[in-house]
């Protein structure tokens, strides 16, 4: 295999498929990074794959001689990165010693690896008989940076570490919950997919999130619209020179939608930024000992107060003007659940409604996409 590329063109793209190499592989080869250089095309393909997440990208280059070969993606990334702007050149000699040395030439110099053969590297997976969807990259974006801050870490609740994704007949749905708060999103799409009318199957599926936050930033450099493939096990996103396989997340996914409330006595509207920089500012006493924040709705005032009284460490206080209708009410929330929200949020105004003290509480943003986050209040022994 040779090769001649640009420096930044094989710095992103290497950059990009690292993110699928595992950090404790269970085979050596899943170390490495699989390069295809194919001279008919004059393209050069790059893959990584931890048996979970596998990224596929592609870019063109010079290539003299078609081959295959797999070489160790830190080191490689590390030598890359720090070359010059330029040219560089990738050889691997003959096909005898194909795969064992490979030679990075650039004008400053030139570095020597060794690889292993493309053979050992497992294919990425493929579905034949799945269901498809067509989806806008710009529903998919907005979708994900509205949902995945509420998936769980706990990884001993599986289900509960990925978003669900269903189609629905006027767009897509993205929830994520980790028990504790619910983020649903309904993007809205002008057009339904012609895939969509054909397909009997909708998509109904669980995807883990770090899948999911690696799509984002690949969506983030480029893309229209989005191939979706999917079977019992895996979905599969593809779009222009790039494809990202993620496997699905097992188990029934809890019924997020009997736990929004249908009515609410409470209602408030407030600057989203005004709220946030406060909430910032006060967490700062909230973290000394616990994370919790008091709101009292003051409906006669027109005014919303959030405290915090941190024993032994001191306390804060601060006030905001905000249009409340409903009887003044004071509850207690985790004030990370509430600064993680605003922050997914992109309005000015954002919208609280809520019942009683101990009941859910819904924030949405006003005039944007349909945004439902849930909190539960916290209960506060006085």
């Amino acid at each position: 295999m040779k090769l001649v590329c640009a420096q930044n063109n094989l710095n992103s793209h290497l950059s990009l498929v690292s993110r699928a190499v595992s950090s404790r592989p269970t085979h050596p080869v899943l170390a490495n990074v699989l390069l295809n250089a194919d001279a008919k095309t004059q393209r050069v393909s790059l893959s990584a794959f931890d048996l979970s997440l596998g990224i596929q990208t592609s870019f063109p280059a010079q290539v003299e001689e078609s081959g295959s070969l797999t070489l160790p993606a830190k080191l490689l990334s590390d030598i890359v990165s720090r070359l010059p702007d330029g040219d560089i050149t990738l050889d691997s000699g003959t096909e005898a010693d194909a795969g064992l040395l490979t030679t990075l030439t650039c004008a400053s110099g030139r570095y020597q690896m060794r690889g292993m053969g493309a053979e050992e590297f497992p294919e990425l997976p493929v579905i034949e008989d799945g269901e498809l969807a067509t989806l806008s990259a710009e529903a998919l974006i907005d979708g994900l940076r509205g949902s995945l801050f509420a998936a769980s870490a706990d990884e001993t609740k599986q289900v509960l570490t990925g978003v669900h994704l269903s189609l629905q007949p006027d767009g897509l749905e993205f929830a994520a919950t980790d028990g504790h708060r619910l983020s649903v999103v309904q993007t809205i799409e002008e057009e339904a997919s012609p895939d969509r009318s054909k397909s009997e199957t909708a998509l109904n599926v669980t995807i883990p999130a770090k899948a999911l936050q690696e799509l984002i930033k690949m969506l983030g450099q480029g893309g229209s619209s989005v191939a979706v493939q999917f079977d019992q096990g895996q979905a599969i996103f593809e779009w222009t020179d790039q494809r990202l396989t993620s496997r699905l997340l097992e188990g029934q996914y809890p019924n997020y939608r009997q736990l929004i409330p249908k009515q609410f006595s409470h209602q408030m509207t407030v600057d989203r930024r005004l709220l946030l920089g406060a909430l910032e500012r006060i967490s700062v006493l909230a973290d000394q000992k616990n994370n919790i924040v008091k709101m009292s709705l003051n409906d006669s005032t027109q005014e919303l107060t959030l405290s915090v009284d941190a024993q032994d460490v001191g306390s804060g206080r601060e006030t905001m003007p905000a249009q409340i209708s409903g009887d003044s009410l004071e509850v207690a929330f985790n004030v990370k659940y509430l600064v993680d929200g605003l922050k997914a949020i992109a309005t000015t105004e954002v919208q609280m409604q809520l019942n009683t003290a101990t009941s859910p509480a819904i924030l949405s943003p006003l005039g944007s996409i349909k945004m439902t986050y849930l909190v539960m209040p916290v209960q506060v022994r006085n």
